[in-house]
């Protein structure tokens, strides 16, 4: 089911006509509640307005750059953030996906690719909602409440991005089972896997230190080597 038509965009770019550009060509596209902001706070006051389903965010903006409007906006928002810049260093993206950002498109790019990434997200969305059978689920010293996209560890809140909590669920309904890291990206991502370790490795290397009773150690995401990463557990226990 496409859901292109509900979806509200938010875009966060000081260019003011690469927005209205990316509005006009997301509203052909499907898309029709499509908003934008110039500056990193003003971007942030209209996430808490609008919110978004998703979020397209320039790192280069003139009050504060993107990394930092991505670690406000996690204070209130597990919608996806695709970050856009003219950088293609590979410790920018690290950095990006790392403090919480979800996807990744470099200056230039075609407004297909930001359409079929928008609707990639959106999908791996749809699909992490459709396929969980459990809403409220406990594990160790974990609870993960999968409607309210909330997870507790020893009831205190853990703040997880969107794709470290997708990460987290697809492993909770697989619990003791490897999954490979081509299953785990294109899952995730809903892209072909092409060998890229360094993104998984940062996803899984941040929930172990937000998760793990000792990061440095991991006992509950174990990686399996040269076979991929899996929970392991005693029996889930499903709340409701």
């Amino acid at each position: 089911m496409d859901n292109s038509y509900s979806s509200k965009i938010l875009i966060i770019d000081d260019e003011r006509e690469l927005c209205e550009l990316l509005q006009v060509y997301l509203n052909k596209e499907g898309f029709r509640s499509v908003y934008s902001a110039h500056t990193g706070q003003a971007g942030i006051d209209r996430c808490r307005e609008v919110q978004p389903d998703i979020i397209i965010l320039d790192i280069m903006l003139p009050d504060m750059d993107g990394f930092e409007v991505c670690r406000k906006l996690r204070e209130f928002t597990f919608a996806p953030v695709l970050f856009l810049s003219a950088k293609e260093e590979e410790t920018d993206k690290i950095l990006g996906l790392g403090i919480g950002g979800d996807d990744y498109i470099t200056k230039p790019f075609s407004l297909k690719e930001v359409a079929f990434r928008i609707r990639a997200q959106l999908r791996r969305k749809q699909y992490m909602d459709r396929d969980s059978s459990m809403r409220v689920i406990r594990f160790d010293n974990i609870t993960l409440n999968q409607q309210a996209n909330e997870v507790t560890k020893d009831g205190h809140p853990v703040e997880l991005t969107a794709k470290e909590f997708q990460i987290l669920s697809l492993l909770v309904r697989h619990p003791n089972h490897i999954l490979s890291k081509k299953k785990l990206y294109e899952s995730i991502w809903g892209e072909e896997y092409i060998g890229d370790d360094n993104t998984i490795m940062v996803h899984i290397r941040h929930l172990r230190e937000k998760l793990e009773r000792d990061p440095g150690n991991p006992s509950l995401i174990v990686t399996v080597k040269g076979l991929g990463y899996k929970l392991s557990v005693k029996p889930i226990e499903n709340i409701y």
